[in-house]
């Protein structure tokens, strides 16, 4: 058995990205764009931007699956595309929804704050993020979009946001579970259950590259 190799190495060599990882890399690319737009207060076209980043989201896990191309390195630039993609959806509410983040500041605490702490535990063990991507967090994630792009598009939709809320709270829960599970970084973990099973919990100590 063998573990998938880190992607330290090499992470940010384009010759050796692949059409997946490229829509991935879009993410972390169109952040100075984004920020350009909240500078200058252009909410629509900050919209749209937020909108097109969060679509390569599902086109790059799609592709890495339907191609079969997917890997390590594919794995972490995803999760790092994600949460600077979510950071900055989060920014544009405080920027161009302060009101609604002022009435709802500790609902939105009790959510973010078990997510901070949840990526410190994986800094202190795996040295970088966590890229489980389970289920849950998929769906935790689809929700976000749905929620932030609809705020900031129309306005606030308060059932969407409690239930964004909670599904938050839960993957952050099984995201720390799974960090305690897993003595070494490991990518694509569908869920609690599926872990149960997973031989990648007990790697032979030779098939790991540290």
């Amino acid at each position: 058995m063998q573990i998938a190799k880190s992607p330290k190495k090499g992470m940010w060599t384009f010759k050796n990205f692949n059409i997946a990882d490229w829509f991935s890399f879009y993410r972390v690319a169109a952040v100075p764009i984004l920020i350009a737009l909240l500078w200058f207060g252009e909410r629509e076209l900050f919209t749209w931007f937020l909108l097109f980043s969060y679509s390569t989201d599902a086109l790059d896990g799609y592709l890495a699956r339907k191609l079969k191309i997917t890997s390590a390195r594919g794995s972490q630039l995803d999760s790092i595309g994600d949460q600077l993609t979510f950071a900055m959806g989060l920014i544009g509410l405080v920027v161009f929804e302060t009101a609604f983040i002022t009435e709802n500041l500790i609902l939105i605490l009790i959510a973010f704050v078990p997510y901070l702490i949840q990526m410190v535990i994986a800094f202190i063990k795996y040295g970088k993020a966590t890229s489980f991507h389970t289920y849950l967090a998929k769906a935790s994630a689809v929700v976000q979009a749905a929620f932030i792009l609809w705020l900031l598009f129309f306005g606030p939709v308060y059932w969407l946001f409690y239930f964004m809320i909670v599904l938050g709270l839960l993957e952050t829960l099984e995201e720390i579970t799974l960090i305690f599970m897993y003595d070494v970084w490991v990518a694509d973990v569908k869920g609690l259950f599926f872990a149960l099973k997973d031989k990648r919990r007990y790697p032979d100590t030779d098939t790991i590259e540290q």
